[in-house]
């Protein structure tokens, strides 16, 4: 795919559409709303939707590497992003017609959610595989870093719409604040977002040249298990993964339950909560784009453990802040790191992926960001039911970054990105 800059911004641009889901759904409005609004009590609230994120990482780490494998040999990895980003359109534009209190509820919301959020990290798999065919190997940190700080301030630029539109006492347009349904129209909202500003890049993108039969007669497992052999022959990929696993655990709860603590702990209001969320991602947004070109000289693995001992501490003032003050200076810095760990990641994994294998390893990266990623959630939900703190089960976050941070110290970046290079039969 030729590298030019048409094709550069409509690919960072899908980051700017798809960061409405995961910082107004996920994160900061819906997720907010549907354990204040939704469920019986905060605490039991947490605790269902920290079980959807769960139950959405055990759905997508067993479908991103085998859809990724199969896209790479069919060469439909275009159609198969446009799929995903479709499906979750459609389920977040559904979740906005579940009131309270109607029967079924709150099963009918979470189904809709885990549908939601599988299709979108689905979509990100076959998004991140064309990163390596996009940008020069020498820019691959830099573009990534573009693509991470512009969907930060795509969510950020959703967020304030919905708060200047529909989060307010008398929401524009005559939109209806019963049952909060202003509330849930944010979902109508990110929906639209996304879709509109996807269509850039599903319409530039051409279908990639299948590289070898499709494999459709192959059994579902015996496809997974090819995949893997395919894996294990590049061994700093793998243990970069292994350590990506336990990290990432970290970010995926602090996404899910940044918005839940801020109001649960500290008392934030939703206009409170989506305020905290803007200056976040404006955080977030400017750490991606000034450590993209930190990462290009020093190096993804680098970068990626800075962000970890950084997020370590920030996350320890945020289970420690006293007050809403502290916790603002914790969830900043909190923010700043958070961009630079996703952007750096995202790159350093493209530095190690073969060109024969992109969608098919990307899969794995997100596997190995959503393999155990129910165990975070899932643990923090268990320590705020069991200590009757949200403080305890926000602390539950360093765990994960620790161990993360002590399994990437075993990564030989100059050897994986080595073996990337290495021609088909020769070996890594």
């Amino acid at each position: 795919m030729p590298s030019d800059h048409k094709t550069i911004t409509a690919w960072c641009f899908y980051d700017w559409a798809n960061s409405a889901f995961t910082t107004l759904v996920v994160t900061f409005v819906y997720g907010t709303y549907f354990t204040r609004s939704m469920a019986l009590t905060v605490e039991s609230g947490t605790l269902l939707w920290s079980r959807a994120i769960g139950l959405s990482g055990v759905l997508i780490a067993l479908l991103a590497p085998l859809l990724g494998a199969l896209v790479d040999r069919t060469g439909g990895r275009r159609q198969a992003l446009a799929a995903a980003t479709l499906v979750c359109v459609a389920a977040t534009a559904t979740l906005a017609l579940v009131r309270p209190g109607q029967p079924n509820g709150i099963a009918i919301a979470l189904t809709l959610f885990v549908v939601a959020n599988v299709a979108y990290e689905l979509g990100i798999v076959f998004y991140n595989a064309f990163l390596p065919d996009i940008a020069r190997p020498d820019k691959i940190g830099v573009i990534s870093g573009y693509g991470w700080g512009l969907g930060y301030l795509g969510g950020i630029a959703c967020m304030a719409i919905a708060l200047l539109t529909l989060v307010r006492k008398n929401p524009l347009w005559g939109i209806a604040t019963e049952a909060g349904f202003n509330i849930r129209a944010t979902n109508l909202l990110v929906a639209g977002w996304f879709l509109l500003f996807s269509l850039p890049l599903l319409a530039r993108l051409k279908k990639l040249p299948t590289t070898a039969p499709p494999p459709a007669a192959a059994p579902l497992f015996a496809q997974l298990g090819r995949t893997w052999q395919d894996l294990v022959r590049y061994p700093e990929t793998l243990k970069f993964l292994l350590a990506r696993l336990l990290y990432n655990d970290g970010l995926v709860t602090i996404f899910a339950f940044g918005g839940i603590y801020a109001a649960g702990t500290f008392g934030m209001t939703m206009r409170e909560v989506m305020l905290f969320g803007i200056v976040i991602n404006m955080a977030a947004g400017a750490g991606a784009l000034a450590f993209g070109h930190l990462d290009d000289r020093l190096g993804g693995k680098r970068t990626v453990q800075v962000s970890i001992v950084a997020l370590t501490l920030a996350s320890l003032l945020a289970v420690l802040a006293p007050d809403k003050g502290w916790f603002w200076v914790a969830a900043v810095t909190i923010g700043i790191f958070v961009g630079p760990n996703q952007s750096a990641s995202r790159s350093l994994m493209g530095r190690f992926v073969p060109a024969r294998h992109q969608a098919e390893f990307f899969g794995f990266f997100s596997f190995s960001g959503k393999i155990s990623s129910f165990m975070g959630p899932l643990l923090l939900g268990a320590a705020t039911t069991h200590f009757h703190s949200q403080r305890a089960g926000v602390a539950t976050v360093l765990l994960f970054f620790v161990a993360g941070l002590l399994l990437l110290a075993r990564v030989n970046e100059k050897q994986g990105m080595a073996a990337a290079r290495a021609t088909p039969g020769e070996t890594p």
